[in-house]
């Protein structure tokens, strides 16, 4: 993982007039050496734009390179030669792996027949993201290039009882985000706080006593839906809307039934 240490173990046995070499990459650059015979450890940590700069340490017995801090820049193959009486060679394949964030569990649709639900993660690679019910895997899709957006949809029951999780993993770890659906899965009518017989009683109570007022409010809330509904159209014709289902028209419309009912 980013941040940690890794150390590049060889148990090879270090002899007096040995040399030993440390190089990075398909170009084999040269980024570390040490000389036995004159007890001399050279660190080459400009190449690379200095990316290996203060975080290269070479052992001076055992010819062991540990890189600290290490960074995603530090993937690659690293080899390591030793020279003296005989060669021998070693290499070691390198991945780093970033912290991964905590996938966000969003509603990804406003229709009130369905609950739709979008997990998703910026900047991410190599990395899979899941859906689970449970321990079941539902769906998942990964990515090996950088991403910038990565996600995945379900869609459950409003009164659905079991568990769902949403999980971004790569070789080493992972990150997981539960999902809430009595958060983000509320129906319609949760979503008004008042029950249609509620809003009954309320009316009832108002027309006994202010009969008068009920009608006024009946009749601006007439116009507003006329101006809401012009405007939506207006919208939708020039593009800057989507389609949708109108649920604050709907509900209007019953406040109005509602009212004269009552009346």
């Amino acid at each position: 993982m980013e941040g940690d240490s890794v150390t590049l173990h060889t148990d090879a046995k270090i002899e007096g007039d040995d040399l030993i070499e440390w190089r990075f990459g398909p170009q084999e650059t040269h980024i570390a050496e040490f000389n036995k015979e004159a007890n001399r450890i050279s660190i080459y940590d400009d190449v690379f734009d200095g990316r290996f700069r203060d975080r290269l340490q070479l052992n001076n017995q055992t010819g062991d390179l540990t890189i600290t801090n290490i960074t995603t820049q530090h993937t690659g193959l690293y080899h390591m030669e030793i020279r003296g009486n005989r060669i021998t060679a070693y290499r070691f394949n390198v991945v780093v792996y970033a912290h991964l964030p905590v996938p966000v569990i969003t509603r990804n649709s406003s229709q009130c027949s369905n609950c739709s639900l979008l997990c998703s993660v910026m900047n991410v690679r190599d990395v899979s993201l899941s859906w689970y019910k449970g321990n079941s895997l539902l769906s998942i899709i990964s990515v090996s290039d950088l991403n910038i957006r990565l996600s995945l949809s379900l869609e459950v029951e409003y009164q659905d009882t079991n568990t769902y999780r949403c999980v971004l993993n790569n070789t080493i770890t992972n990150q997981t985000q539960h999902l809430n659906i009595t958060q983000l899965c509320q129906t319609c009518s949760d979503t008004t706080g008042l029950s249609t017989d509620d809003v009954i009683v309320i009316f009832r109570v108002v027309a006994a006593v202010a009969p008068g007022f009920l009608m006024s409010v009946a009749s601006v809330l007439m116009f507003w839906i006329y101006r809401k509904h012009r405007n939506t159209q207006q919208q939708i014709q020039t593009g800057e809307l989507e389609m949708t289902s109108p649920d604050t028209t709907h509900k209007a419309v019953r406040l109005i039934f509602i009212v004269y009912i009552t009346t």
